[in-house]
């Protein structure tokens, strides 16, 4: 299959620290199709000799398995070219029209990791000189898709006028809106562990479960990108996409097959589901907070006011722990915490599902009582634990009938190993291969802006600062007192 790649921002960071990584491991593999071309757009006046220079630089600062030999890199490097543009001018883009339609790849991908206001004048340009999706599929190429890289909007106004231009000029079926969470291992074993085994569905509901919880956190706090985290915030940045898209995989229904719609209309309902935030809500079922200074993992660190590219006074939220119900039989009751947030105590990426207790204790326990506990490990290491209740059989250990915490583990790392198939290396394979399951759906996307919006205009016009929090804690106090009202407590344990 022959493909042109074109990543619109081939300078910039993410192109450097993700997408050209992902490639090579393709490469590497033996995934990526050979007949291809990737092409880097930027402004910088560069020849693809020098192109592929700069990206030879980067990957020498690369540590470990994941550096290439200069072999391995030679052979990548004839598939890298480099097309000079400046996004916001028309008659920069007629020469990259003519370089792709003169070639008639089989498959073409427009890549967009630029900035989201590039997104609509982008594809209207594209759509000018000829390189629209709907365009391509009247001359018989369909094979012509758009990804688009979050945050997609800063509300659901900019979100729905980004689609409307969008699909414009392009299918549905061709944009593929990327969430680089679904394309972890751990998420799609989640799936796995749901609708391809029988062991956990049965208890998959409220009569079983007694509340789940989604983590994730980070130890670094805004590092160079304080200009951009000031206007977007944890709520933006996290919630609206990955941690709703979780929850989502914890809540939906089995679908009626793998196809991407059938996975995706049973997460719509899900969020179509989620209690709508009301005043009580608003007040007592959300908590904001924002980092002060404190102890990252290098030492000590600035709060967040101090961190270059904060405006003054800055009410961004850098943590939220949010309390969610979806309102449906399978889990009327239940409560979904969510919490995320920069310069916490770890970087972890976690789900702790906690099932209900044994109606009626039959044993002596060494210690308190434990209900047993799924949890599923996301970042940075990738696994199952299932916590389970047990009698211990070491010599003089336990007198018999009395039960103590002990866990299954699967590391996925160790069974698979390490060097598995990337995000980002899994989901550009699926949009060469026009695979839609891991990418999210424009209602979707909608559903989740709609159930974030009260609680970002709550924020914007409440006189209340986000509440402070030292850096290397756990975040503030009101994240642990919205558990502690239900009875529960957040799941801090390695």
């Amino acid at each position: 299959m022959s493909f042109d790649l074109i990543l619109f921002g081939g300078t910039g960071d993410l192109a450097w620290r993700k997408l050209m990584p992902a490639l090579l491991q393709a490469h590497r593999h033996g995934t990526l199709p050979a007949n291809g071309r990737i092409i880097g757009v930027g402004r910088d006046d560069l020849t693809h000799d020098q192109y592929r220079q700069r990206i030879a630089e980067r990957f020498g600062r690369v540590e470990g398995a994941k550096q290439p030999s200069a072999d391995e890199f030679a052979r990548f490097a004839q598939l890298l070219h480099y097309q000079r543009m400046d996004l916001s001018t028309d008659a920069d883009y007629p020469a990259l029209a003519a370089s792709l339609l003169s070639r008639r790849a089989d498959t073409v991908v427009m890549y967009l990791a630029t900035a989201p206001n590039l997104f609509a004048p982008v594809v209207q340009r594209l759509d000018a000189v000829g390189l629209g999706g709907r365009a391509a599929s009247a001359r018989g190429h369909d094979a012509w898709r758009i990804v688009l890289e979050k945050p997609l909007g800063h509300d659901l106004a900019s979100n729905r006028a980004i689609n409307d231009t969008v699909l414009s000029a392009f299918a549905e079926h061709q944009v593929f809106r990327i969430d680089h969470y679904l394309g972890k291992p751990s998420v799609q074993n989640l799936l796995a562990l749901r609708f391809g085994n029988t062991l956990f569905e049965p208890l998959w509901r409220r009569e079983h479960i007694a509340q789940i919880q989604i983590t994730l956190a980070e130890e670094l706090g805004v590092e160079q990108r304080g200009g951009f985290y000031d206007s977007t915030g944890a709520l933006r940045d996290m919630v609206q996409n990955h941690a709703l898209q979780l929850l989502c995989a914890l809540a939906m229904e089995p679908p009626t097959s793998a196809d991407a719609d059938a996975i995706r209309d049973e997460k719509l309902k899900v969020l179509r589901s989620l209690a709508p935030w009301d005043e009580h809500a608003l007040l007592q079922h959300a908590v904001r907070g924002q980092y002060a200074a404190g102890h990252g993992p290098s030492g000590a660190v600035p709060g967040y006011a101090q961190e270059a590219g904060v405006a003054p006074g800055s009410h961004t939220e850098t943590f939220v722990a949010l309390r969610a119900q979806v309102r449906n039989w399978r889990w009327a009751g239940v409560p979904f915490y969510v919490r995320t947030g920069k310069r916490l105590a770890g970087r972890e990426a976690r789900i702790d599902v906690h099932f209900r207790p044994v109606p009626h204790t039959v044993f002596a326990t060494a210690g308190p009582a434990a209900p047993n506990r799924l949890v599923i490990h996301l970042q940075p290491r990738d696994g199952i634990e299932l916590h389970l209740m047990a009698q211990g059989d070491e010599r003089g250990a336990q007198r018999a009938g009395v039960l103590s915490p002990v866990r299954l583990d699967l590391d996925f790392d160790r069974r698979f190993g390490a060097e598995r198939v990337g995000a980002y290396e899994r989901l550009l394979l699926d949009v060469l291969a026009g695979r839609l399951n891991l990418f999210v759906r424009r209602d979707e996307q909608e559903a989740a802006w709609g159930w974030v919006e009260p609680l970002l205009a709550h924020w914007r016009t409440s006189t209340e600062a986000p509440r402070p929090y030292p850096a290397g804690s756990w975040g503030p106090g009101a994240a642990t007192a919205l558990l502690a009202r239900d009875g529960h407590a957040w799941n801090e344990d390695a």
